[in-house]
């Protein structure tokens, strides 16, 4: 080389710093900041809704309300008024009354007798009448129930979630061992247009032969529903892994040219 002759310009690769400046990168950044938005919004909506701001007060599910009062026919049960005692006026189906298997009361297994209370024209709830230590005296209770006829009477109860319909696992296809108003209705008369409540009714005071079911109070739920927290996090935790994403790409990229570069500088 002489004297004369220009130095050549020093050529160096991009920075990573270069690299995410790009206009490629920048939209790609726009695109996770509207992602991690739209994760950070499901978060707020989850927290916003793992923290009950209006609890019932303690002891409101031992107040007794009308059941008009509390729920509707058909509709579900909410989880705050799962226990409620509530107050209804009907008319026993004389037809109607059935005996359910493995029901335990004060840690003893016996027989619910449930019934359907015509509580108007076109409307029914399932009542759990007593319990039975043995099926021959629920079979007796039903006996001298149906005997009774069409009676009309008050009737004070815990309102108690549907148990859900399942496949009888005894010998007998026609025992019931769930306390399910939807598979009641399936053996009750004359349900043509019946509207029907979907928890059911267990009453207080058992008639005679039978005993009063043991239904203590429910538990006071804790206002705070640690599991919407969790889901609150995991959407932060998201949100967070939609930049992550964008940084590792874009750095992914810039290793790319740097071996490239360091691959052209070596073949020269």
């Amino acid at each position: 080389m002489t004297g004369g002759e220009p130095l050549a310009p020093q050529v160096f690769p991009p920075t990573l710093r270069e690299v995410m400046l790009r206009r490629r990168w920048i939209g790609v950044l726009a695109l996770c900041l509207v992602i991690a938005g739209v994760f950070a919004w499901l978060g707020q909506w989850q927290l916003a809704r793992a923290i009950d701001t209006d609890p019932p007060p303690p002891g409101m599910t031992e107040k007794v309300r009308p059941l008009a009062d509390v729920i509707e026919p058909g509709t579900y049960l909410d989880e705050s008024l799962g226990g409620q005692r509530v107050q209804t006026h009907g008319t026993w189906v004389p037809e109607d009354f059935i005996v359910v298997s493995q029901r335990a009361n004060d840690g003893a297994e016996g027989y619910w007798v449930t019934g359907q209370l015509r509580v108007a024209e076109r409307t029914s709830i399932a009542v759990a009448l007593g319990w039975a230590d043995t099926r021959e005296q629920a079979d007796a209770a039903v006996k001298a129930l149906e005997a009774a006829g069409p009676v009309e009477q008050d009737v004070t109860g815990r309102l108690i979630d549907d148990e859900g319909a399942v496949v009888p696992s005894g010998a007998d296809p026609w025992e019931l061992d769930r306390m399910s108003p939807a598979a009641l209705l399936s053996r009750w008369h004359d349900v043509d247009q019946l509207d029907v409540y979907r928890p059911y009714l267990a009453s207080v005071t058992a008639p005679a032969g039978l005993v009063d079911i043991s239904s203590p109070a429910p538990r006071e739920s804790s206002p705070i529903n640690w599991l919407n927290i969790f889901y609150a996090a995991e959407w932060a935790v998201f949100a967070g892994f939609a930049f992550y994403l964008w940084y590792r790409l874009a750095k992914d990229a810039w290793e790319r040219e740097v071996e490239e570069f360091e691959s052209d500088g070596s073949d020269t």
